[in-house]
């Protein structure tokens, strides 16, 4: 399989720490990518139109995107457990659903403030983001005592999402305001598989 990753993107991370807890990781070549809202990665988009990471061919040629759809066929192809049964399922996916919200609307801000010039920024749409990230944070610390021990698409999802907000948003302060989400993801960030998918500095 062919993985066309960045190696800042969350999605990309989600897409890796699935691939290694469910024994795939071997199996899945990396090749870089440059998804940018202007300048168009022509490499990228000529296998996916959106232009975005990650965009993953399998071994019969077919393309797959976007990160939920990579890593449920990440997890078919590994032991299977990231998806749970019945209603945790369903658990599961909201809360995949949550954090890839909160994962989009941090990269957006990031394109704002590095990608469009400066006097073309409009702080009451960066605002509005925001508000996104924030509210998605206050749902999660109510949902952090359900984390505990689970390994599943739910829970790679919020930890790759703080884990991005850690690292693009430090200034941020959620840890001091959600104080029981932090401890969770600072035990889940020492798992092998989010340690090996920490984003470059």
């Amino acid at each position: 399989m062919q993985l066309f990753y960045s190696a800042t993107s969350p999605f990309v991370r989600k897409c890796l720490v699935s691939a290694l807890e469910v024994g795939v990781r071997e199996r899945v070549i990396l090749h870089p990518a440059a998804p940018h809202p202007v300048n168009r990665d022509s490499g990228l988009v000529a296998r996916n139109p959106l232009g975005q990471a990650p965009t993953l061919i399998t071994d019969e040629g077919v393309v797959l995107y976007d990160s939920r759809v990579i890593c449920e066929y990440l997890n078919s192809l590994g032991d299977g457990r990231l998806l749970p049964k019945g209603a945790l399922r369903f658990e599961a996916l909201t809360e995949q659903a949550l954090a890839d919200g909160i994962m989009a609307a941090a990269v957006l801000i990031r394109y704002e403030m590095t990608a469009r010039p400066e006097a073309l920024r409009w702080q009451d749409w960066i605002d509005g983001q925001m508000a996104k990230i924030t509210g998605g944070l206050k749902d999660l610390a109510q949902r952090a005592s359900g984390f505990e021990s689970r390994v599943d698409v739910g829970s790679i999802a919020v930890g790759c999402a703080l884990g991005y907000l850690e690292f693009r948003f430090a200034d941020l302060g959620w840890k001091q305001q959600w104080p029981a989400l932090a401890a969770w993801w600072l035990r889940f960030a020492e798992r092998p598989s989010m340690a090996a998918t920490r984003p470059p500095v």
